[in-house]
């Protein structure tokens, strides 16, 4: 299953990202813009316990979360995604998966692995900016399962029809949540009309 943030405000900052001349500086204004609508969407239903609280007028009640939250950047592009999801979840831990992409093949090809023990309860968030293949976001929410991690969540800027079939295949009770879902992948496995290589322009590697 998955969500596509249909919002105005979101179709404005994707519409910038994807022109090629928008800078390095603003892009990952806007990744961190567009990450923080995100995770507010994919956190309706985090836990919270309800805590008394005085305010300077009365008492009352609130609601404070009550969830232990693993954040997971796939290497390199999802750290561009990572200090707006720290905003948000300033109490998080972070783990990183590192893969790096065949460009022959598209096939994700794991080589680091950096992630706090599962207990069993936490919630990992996945993050990286594009569902190309689904070749990546597949095999690290492989790895977390493996982990022993069993509520996951997996968060990206814009996704290609072929990833989502892919993944939704494979994790079917992983629920994703995407800023853009677009038309489909070119011959050289990238998003079409996409963004270009999220990372490069992340980083100024272009």
């Amino acid at each position: 299953m998955h969500t596509v943030l249909e919002h105005p405000l979101v179709k404005h900052r994707i519409a910038m990202m994807r022109d090629r001349e928008t800078p390095p500086k603003l892009f990952r204004e806007l990744v961190d813009e567009v990450t923080a609508f995100l995770a507010y969407e994919a956190l309706r239903d985090i836990r919270t316990r309800t805590v008394e609280v005085a305010t300077p007028i009365a008492k009352t009640t609130g609601e404070l979360l009550d969830e232990h939250i693993v954040l997971v950047p796939i290497l390199r592009a999802g750290i561009g995604m990572l200090r707006a999801m720290l905003d948000v979840l300033p109490f998080a831990k972070v783990g990183v998966l590192g893969m790096q992409r065949n460009e022959e093949t598209a096939e994700p090809i794991p080589y680091y692995v950096k992630v706090p023990p599962a207990k069993g309860h936490e919630l990992a968030i996945v993050i990286d900016p594009m569902l190309a293949t689904g070749g990546s976001a597949c095999d690290a929410v492989a790895q977390l399962s493996r982990l022993g991690y069993r509520r996951i969540k997996f968060l990206c800027l814009v996704a290609a029809p072929e990833g989502l079939e892919k993944f939704e295949r494979e994790h079917p009770d992983v629920p994703v949540f995407t800023a853009a879902k677009d038309e489909r992948l070119n011959s050289h496995f990238y998003i079409v009309p996409g963004l270009g290589d999220a990372g490069d322009r992340i980083f100024g590697t272009l």
